[in-house]
C-alpha cells in the first residue's frame, strides 16, 4: 500500500477545513518528531505525552496564524511544541511534580529512553562539545536546558543580539561537524 503524501498547501487547506483527515495525517507524520523535541526539553516521558497532546490541540485551534511567508508548516509546529515544553517545565506542577518525586523514580523516568535515542543524543551532544565554547554554550542552554534567547543573554550577561548572532552562526558550525562526523562513521 502506497503511503500518500500531501503538500503543504494540502495539510493547511485540510486543517482550515477542519478535516479529521487532515489532522490524522498531520499526527502521523509529524507526531514522532515533535516528541523528539518536546522530551528534550521537560525530559519525562509521561509530560512529554500531554504536552504532545496539547500541540496537537494548539495546531488545529490556531491553524490560522499559520503564516506560509514566515516559513513551513514544520518549522511553526516545532516552535508551538518547543514552546509548550518550556511553557511546562516552568509551570509550578511540573515544579512541584519534581519535588515530590522520590530519587529512584526520578532516576528511571528520566532514563526511559530508548538506547538509540540515548546514542543519538550523546553523538549530538559530543558534537556540540567540540564547537567553540562561546556556540556550545548558547546550543546547550538554548536545546538541551530549554531557555528562551532572551534568558540566554541574561544568563550570560550579554546582549539578545549576540545571543541571537552565536546561535545562528552555531548552527552553521554544527552543521557542518555533524556532516563531516556522519562522513567518517
Amino acid at each position: 500500500m502506497q503511503k500518500t503524501v500531501l503538500s503543504q498547501p494540502e495539510i493547511v487547506k485540510l486543517l482550515l477545513n477542519k478535516e479529521e483527515s487532515g489532522f490524522n495525517y498531520l499526527y502521523t507524520n509529524y507526531s514522532g518528531a515533535l516528541y523528539g523535541t518536546i522530551l528534550k526539553v521537560v525530559l519525562f516521558q509521561d509530560e512529554a505525552n500531554e504536552v504532545l497532546q496539547d500541540v496537537f490541540v494548539k495546531i488545529w485551534n490556531n491553524i490560522q496564524s499559520f503564516d506560509v511567508e514566515k516559513g513551513t508548516i514544520y518549522t511553526w509546529m516545532l516552535n508551538i511544541a518547543r514552546n509548550s515544553a518550556i511553557d511546562r517545565i516552568r509551570s509550578k506542577a511540573y515544579k512541584n511534580n519534581l519535588k515530590n518525586q522520590s530519587i529512584p523514580d526520578f532516576v528511571n523516568d528520566s532514563k526511559q529512553l530508548t538506547t538509540e535515542q540515548i546514542h543519538n543524543f550523546g553523538e549530538v551532544k559530543n558534537v556540540v562539545d567540540q564547537m567553540r565554547a562561546d556556540y556550545s554554550v548558547v546550543i546547550k542552554q538554548a536545546y538541551f536546558e530549554g531557555y528562551t534567547q532572551e534568558e540566554i543573554s541574561e544568563n550570560l550577561g550579554i546582549p539578545l543580539g549576540t545571543v541571537k548572532t552565536r546561535t545562528r552562526a552555531a548552527f552553521q558550525e554544527l552543521r557542518t561537524l555533524l556532516s563531516e562526523y556522519k562522513n567518517n562513521f
